[in-house]
């Protein structure tokens, strides 16, 4: 249905990967107050405009971004108290209060008891809404979250049969026992999306565009799966048949064994894609790209059974193709769906409306690392979405390498690493002596007294359309400021920044490279 689309990336930019939780600040993560509105300022101070981030959804106890307990949901754990009492919904000095995460959810309580009692009529309204808006979502992840918890956390496999089950009777009785607590998360979600929208438009306004990261695979664990288990393969008890991963590659040499519970798409197909066109719809909401990750999954994916422990023994399955892509297209694009639900209050955020290029394209990117075949790009080229090119992986020995900036297309996305690698200078210090030798030669430097800048310049200086930089490299950080190591699960997902960390000619270093090479 879908001829073949323009490149959705029409100029020449440059920006940053920092993830919200890596924000300054005193609670255990950084939060979309204050220290995040000044990093856009940062972002405008040296004339970056695109900020990106990792998926913002609840997590699990490992805080991975990526095995999150909802794909639609916000994580409220972002919740900055502060901008809660600025809209006078707690007193002030609540607001500034350093907090636990349960502390947190406390002080969470207080100001939905004080929102009802004092909240503005309009206020009131767009919290219902809100609430209305997102009902495909909202009603199953509010009552998902308040199960899991009178379950002490169990997973849902592991909650009383009718409960897993989903049986009607059961689902009355803990709709009904436990509204209190649904209608709390309502609340809060509210308080989330009303949070990010109105940094997004900040940024905006400041001419800086928010990039999202949409994982293709969901994890087993989550209200997705546990509401919609006919659309995933899994056992009679709701355990994964068939799990998601990647065959051996550079990160590890026996694979990486992922655990998500695999699509069965003909079902999505039979129901005309419709989670996954809400799933868009909701993305395009929140950011103005989306940035895909694992794209190569949807042409075709690793399948592992789940009782291997590796992912050595997988197999590659046929994934949906162009007829998903064809079915957002229509829906986005064509269509032109909407999502309500977040009206303007109190000038603090916009409304709830997706965010599609003027193009009339699906602004994503697509993550096409790893093995990559023809018809994957054949597939990314058909609907003009950009690739992906890591100058980490460029370096060894091969001049035809795909990753070398004499070698990569215009229409992608060009990183000195991302959250997946190490910082740059922590690379560069751990090379073998030849590949060093050949960063040296190529990048016609003296090696790590010139790390990180001499790559972040190469990036610049490359003919992809939009360069990206992680923020530990814009902050010349060596070894330990790693955000994730692939395949392990041990403090990942921790790091955060000081300003106190960022050197005073940052801004105009960078403000340089991109008046030289024409980045906006």
């Amino acid at each position: 249905m879908c001829t073949k689309q323009q490149p959705v990336l029409n100029k020449r930019q440059a920006g940053v990967i920092l993830h919200p939780t890596s924000l300054p600040g005193p609670n255990p993560q950084g939060e979309l107050g204050p220290e995040a509105y000044h990093f856009v300022d940062f972002l405008k101070d040296c004339g970056l405009s695109v900020w990106q981030v990792l998926p913002i959804n609840p997590t699990h106890e490992d805080r991975s971004p990526y095995m999150s307990s909802s794909v639609f949901a916000g994580n409220t754990d972002l919740i900055s108290l502060s901008v809660v009492a600025e809209w006078g919904w707690l007193p002030e000095d609540v607001g500034q209060q350093r907090v636990s995460d349960a502390g947190k959810r406390q002080a969470l309580v207080m100001a939905k008891q004080q929102f009802l009692r004092q909240g503005r009529a309009d206020d009131i309204a767009a919290l219902q809404d809100f609430i209305s808006a997102n009902q495909y979502w909202l009603s199953d992840y509010a009552l998902f979250q308040a199960v899991k918890t009178q379950q002490g956390s169990k997973s849902w496999v592991d909650w009383p049969v009718a409960l897993r089950d989903r049986q009607a009777d059961a689902i009355n009785t803990a709709t009904s026992q436990l509204q209190d607590e649904i209608e709390q998360i309502y609340f809060e979600q509210f308080v989330f999306f009303k949070q990010w929208l109105g940094l997004k438009q900040y940024a905006n306004d400041q001419n800086v565009q928010m990039v999202g990261d949409m994982p293709i695979f969901v994890a087993h664990d989550s209200a997705e799966v546990w509401t919609h288990r006919r659309y995933f393969d899994l056992n009679a008890d709701g355990s994964p048949r068939m799990i998601a991963g990647v065959p051996p590659d550079y990160f590890s040499a026996t694979g990486q064994r992922w655990g998500n519970p695999l699509y069965l798409w003909d079902r999505l197909a039979d129901d005309g894609y419709r989670w996954w066109i809400e799933r868009c719809r909701v993305g395009f909401t929140l950011y103005d790209f989306i940035r895909i990750d694992h794209f190569r999954g949807f042409e075709s994916f690793w399948e592992i059974d789940a009782k291997e422990l590796t992912a050595e023994n997988g197999h590659w399955v046929k994934g949906p193709g162009a007829a998903l892509f064809n079915a957002l297209y229509k829906a986005l694009v064509i269509s032109g769906l909407t999502v309500g639900g977040v009206r303007q209050v109190s000038g603090e955020a916009p409304a709830l409306q997706p965010e599609l290029q003027s193009s009339g394209s699906l602004a994503f990117i697509a993550e096409d690392l790893g093995i990559i075949t023809e018809e994957v790009d054949a597939l990314r080229l058909e609907f003009g979405w950009p690739g992906m090119k890591i100058l980490q992986f460029a370096f060894d020995g091969d001049p035809d390498n795909a990753y070398l900036p004499h070698n990569v297309e215009p229409n992608s996305v060009i990183y000195t690493g991302t959250h997946d690698n190490d910082t740059t200078l922590s690379w560069y210090e751990q090379l073998p002596e030849q590949h060093k030798t050949q960063v040296i030669a190529y990048l016609a430097t003296n090696g790590a007294g010139a790390m990180p800048w001499a790559l972040i310049r190469s990036a610049f200086a490359s003919v992809s359309t939009w360069a990206i930089v992680p923020m530990q490299d814009i902050l010349s950080l060596g070894k330990g400021h790693r955000m994730n190591t692939p395949g392990v699960t041990e403090d990942n997902w921790r790091w955060r920044f000081q300003w106190d960390q960022l050197n005073a000619d940052v801004p105009s270093k960078i403000k340089a490279l991109i008046k030289l090479y024409g980045r906006h």
